[in-house]
Formats: C-alpha cells, sequence, structure tokens
C-alpha cells in the first residue's frame, strides 16, 4: 500500500514538475518579437525610471529624449528649432539621435552660430529623422530620405553601424511611443 502512495506521489511530483518546464518552452517566442535595444552604449542608460528603455517606450520621442540624461541637449535643440510638438505629433518615425557627447565634439563657436540660427538649426535636426520606421535589418546597406530632403546612408553589420561612413550608431533600435531611436556619436550634417 505504501508503496502504491508512494508511485502516485512520485507522478504528481513529476507533472507538477513537467508543467513549468513545458509552459518554460513558450516563453522565448512570447519574447521573440520584442525589440531589444543593442549596441556599446546601451549599458550607459539608467536602467529604470527616467532615461530608462521601458520609460522611454511610454512616451512620445520629443519628450522621451528631454527625459533621457543623454538626450538633454538634443532635446534644447528640438525645443530651440520649435520641432519638439511637430516630432511628438509623427508617427513610426526614425530619429538618429545625437548624444550629449556629440554635440561636446562641436566647437563651441560653431554650435553657439548653430543654435542662434533657427532655420539653420531646423535643417541639421531634421536631417537626422526619417519620415518611417527603420529596422536593424535594414541598417547594413541603407539609404534614407530624411525630413530635411537629402539622404543618409547606413552601413555595418551585426551590431556595428554607422551612418553616412562617420557617426557610429552607440544604442540602436530603442522604441518611443511613436518612433525608434539610434543614438549616435556625431552631430549629422546635411549635404550644403
Amino acid at each position: 500500500m505504501s508503496s502504491h502512495r508512494i508511485r502516485t506521489s512520485a507522478a504528481a511530483i513529476a507533472a507538477v514538475v513537467a508543467l513549468p518546464l513545458s509552459l518554460g518552452a513558450f516563453a522565448p517566442q512570447a519574447f521573440a518579437d520584442t525589440p531589444s535595444p543593442f549596441g556599446t552604449g546601451c549599458s550607459s542608460l539608467p536602467n529604470s525610471g527616467k532615461g530608462s528603455t521601458t520609460e522611454m517606450s511610454k512616451e512620445r520621442v520629443a519628450t522621451a529624449a528631454a527625459n533621457n540624461p543623454k538626450l538633454t541637449k538634443l532635446a534644447l535643440a528640438l525645443k530651440d528649432a520649435g520641432l519638439t510638438t511637430k516630432l511628438n505629433d509623427a508617427k513610426h518615425i526614425t530619429v538618429f539621435a545625437p548624444t550629449n557627447a556629440a554635440f561636446d565634439k562641436v566647437s563651441k563657436m560653431q554650435l553657439a552660430d548653430l543654435l542662434k540660427d533657427k532655420a539653420q538649426l531646423k535643417k541639421v535636426l531634421t536631417y537626422h529623422v526619417v519620415d518611417k520606421a527603420i529596422t536593424p535589418s535594414e541598417l547594413p546597406n541603407g539609404s534614407f530620405k530624411t525630413l530635411e530632403g537629402s539622404t543618409l546612408k547606413t552601413s555595418g553589420s551585426g551590431e556595428s553601424f554607422k551612418v553616412n561612413d562617420t557617426a557610429k550608431i552607440v544604442c540602436g533600435d530603442i522604441k518611443t511611443a511613436n518612433a525608434t531611436v539610434y543614438l549616435v556619436d556625431e552631430v549629422l550634417m546635411p549635404p550644403s
């Protein structure tokens, strides 16, 4: 009798263990379509709260930039150019977002001149925006028309990509409520 109870208990335990294991087999598929930001610069983003990829995904793109400690200079430039509302109202766009470090590479005189000239600032900033969602699979040999009207090109492979052969994508495929964001380490200049 006791051997019957042991067998029954063993069968019950086996069933309890097997159920989570079988459910676990479905877990990777459930998350397979969830985008995951890539790049060496992603580790410098906050893990939670303002500026984290989780919080950015809930916000419109210009608001997400303003709340990200890596993108405060971009957010100020967007405000100065009068582009905050336009970008927040846009749908399914891609922003190649220069980080604060990218703005630091621009000479102080050049940056001051740019910030004083609203039309030129708007031209430069809209050169960073494409009116469609760009996936990582399009980056290896990409050519995209920007809101400014010129074309920017992307190249690379794996998780290493460049824009116009100079600016590195340091953290890519960040989702916001209305955009895909690729953080770049240089301010892109449209062709003259």
